[in-house]
């Protein structure tokens, strides 16, 4: 029982691996001396996955090149991201401008939509990304953004036009909300993901954050189409730097290398299984290497050593061969079963239910701030999003400064052997700063002759660092334990929070209006500690569900995978 974990009767399980190079690991360990370590800190670490011996294969590109990729995709990230809160300080003077009969929740619809156009986006990006690989996606959809939103910027009076465009928005943002996450899997190593999550989710869910402080005060001084505008402007601005800098990531690598899935590499050309060897175990005292070197220089094979870089020129084109044989209709249909895969029910709860009371917290605050005793404009209530922001970034720092130093600790603890569920302490300051800033939220904004608008602020900021730690502690543990699956993990994540957070625009004003704030906000801070404290079993049987998941694969009994 590793540090409160259930072991399982399994010998191989998919997510545990050996990634310190300890003399002191396991006396029954059998070492392989033909594979390769990281070199570079203190300790040397075994690479996990193994890169291959092409130097077309990411892992085998330099650091550099790795983060410059993951940098330009999350600033795009960020840019596209900033379309879901665009019209969230913009919600009274919207209602004006349309007109009579547009009330505040067809306004709020305007996002609403927009919200299940990332939905519909996700469903369709992510089959044709597992076969023709992530970089058309991205390259699709950008343009999609840079249409829509000039479209929308546009649409002038015609509501029917600017809901349009508002869908066709969420299905250009629906490739970077979808497949950033699964991204870092492509490029890093199991020892190098935890600040690059971070950093992703950071982009994704948090970084728009600074969106509505701009909005407000921008739509008060040049009005809202410019806010669609300069999202066009900034987008089409990265265009030249996704097409030319953003090559293909997705790689077809042998199945032996993919240590982290439950295969252990004996040897070059062998694989072997073996009840005195933990799954992954990967060692040598012979040779060790750095990642950012290139493996492709020291092949180790005849074939590898005709293996040769691709151009520039062909890095351009948009695709580069079929990533999987599997038929569309199948990797279309996949998502959706897994929805009863334990795991993925719970990273959907966990980093769904809190985004969705995120928009929630979002879509009211207007008419929370517009009233009595405060009556704010659309350029204060902007100015709310301040807090949203800051916490953000406190929630990015968190996960960034624990998302690795907790697995490695843990790890040395555990005699070099990493299990994914290392991972899952993120989840306990996603419940203390998250549920705090739910309550807190609820009680302050209840009363703001007493409060002001200081602590809602406050709170505020609170619920969004912990919505972004949960996001990065469900998207590090999907990555680490299921990789095979993480990309449609990552399709019902975007999915059930797509839709749950349009539920939450169609409803919230009249729900705020029946019930009140403070009983609403109480009751959804109850149900996000409930659902942070799912967590504990997974922890324990983590463990045993990954192992019995991979005997009783739910997507093969029904002949998906």
């Amino acid at each position: 029982m590793p540090l409160g974990i259930l072991e399982s009767r399994e010998p191989e399980v998919p997510g545990t691996v050996y990634i310190l190079d300890h003399a002191n690991a396991s006396d029954n360990i059998q070492l392989d001396p033909n594979l390769k370590h990281d070199t570079s800190g203190k300790v040397t670490r075994i690479l996990v996955p193994q890169p291959s011996d092409d130097p077309n294969d990411p892992l085998n590109w330099s650091i550099w090149k790795r983060d410059r990729i993951l940098f330009i995709i999350s600033l795009q990230a960020v840019i596209a991201a900033s379309l879901s809160p665009l019209l969230a300080a913009d919600t009274v003077s919207l209602s004006l401008y349309y007109g009579r009969g547009y009330t505040f929740t067809k306004v709020a619809l305007l996002t609403g939509y927009h919200l299940l156009g990332v939905g519909i986006g996700g469903v369709l990006f992510v089959p044709s990304s597992r076969i023709w690989g992530k970089r058309h996606a991205f390259l699709l959809g950008n343009l999609i953004v840079i249409i829509s939103s000039a479209w929308g910027g546009g649409s002038g009076k015609n509501y029917k036009s600017a809901l349009a465009a508002r869908i066709f928005q969420g299905i250009g943002l629906a490739p970077f909300e979808a497949l950033v996450n699964a991204t870092v899997g492509d490029l890093y190593f199991v020892h190098e993901r935890g600040k690059r999550m971070a950093l992703t989710n950071f982009c994704v869910f948090g970084g728009s954050f600074m969106t509505p402080i701009i909005v407000g005060k921008m739509a008060s001084t040049l009005g809202w189409p410019w806010t669609f505008y300069f999202v066009a402007i900034f987008s089409a601005a990265m265009f030249p730097l996704l097409f030319f800098f953003v090559p293909e990531m997705a790689y077809r690598r042998d199945d032996r290398l993919n240590t982290d899935m439950g295969l252990i590499v004996l040897g070059t050309n062998q694989l072997a299984t073996s009840t005195t060897t933990p799954a992954g175990v990967l060692d040598s005292h012979d040779q060790h290497t750095s990642p950012s070197e290139s493996f492709a220089e020291k092949p180790t094979s005849a074939p590898a050593a005709h293996l040769q870089a691709q151009s520039f020129k062909s890095s351009l084109s948009p695709f580069n061969g079929r990533k999987t044989d599997e038929a569309f209709w199948k990797l279309f249909l996949r998502p959706f079963p897994l929805f009863l895969h334990p795991t993925i029910f719970w990273a959907v709860l966990i980093q769904g239910t809190l985004i969705g009371w995120t928009v929630f917290l979002g879509i009211v605050l207007a008419a929370i701030m517009l009233g009595p005793p405060l009556f704010f404009n659309e350029v204060k209530t902007g100015y709310m999003y301040t807090g949203a922001f800051i916490g953000a970034i406190i929630g990015f720092l968190i996960a960034g400064l624990l998302s690795d130093s907790i697995p490695n600790y843990l790890t040395r603890r555990n005699g070099g052997r990493y299990e994914p569920e290392f991972r899952l302490w993120l989840v306990l300051p996603q419940l203390i700063l998250g549920c705090a800033g739910l309550y807190g939220f609820g009680i302050t904004s209840d009363n703001t002759y007493k409060y002001g608008w200081f602590w809602p602020d406050f709170f505020f900021a609170l619920e969004v660092a912990g919505m972004v730690v949960g996001a990065v502690a469900s998207s590090l543990y999907v990555v680490d334990a299921h990789r095979g699956i993480a990309i449609e993990a990552f399709t019902c994540m975007m999915v059930f929070k797509n839709v749950f957070s349009f539920g939450l625009t169609f409803s919230g004003y009249d729900w705020l209006a029946a019930t009140g704030i403070k009983p609403i906000f109480i009751a959804i801070a109850s149900v996000q500690v409930g659902v942070c404290l799912l967590t504990i079993p997974l922890y324990i049987f983590g463990k045993r569900n990954r192992a019995f998941l991979a005997k009783h694969d739910i997507l093969k009994a029904i002949g998906l995978s």
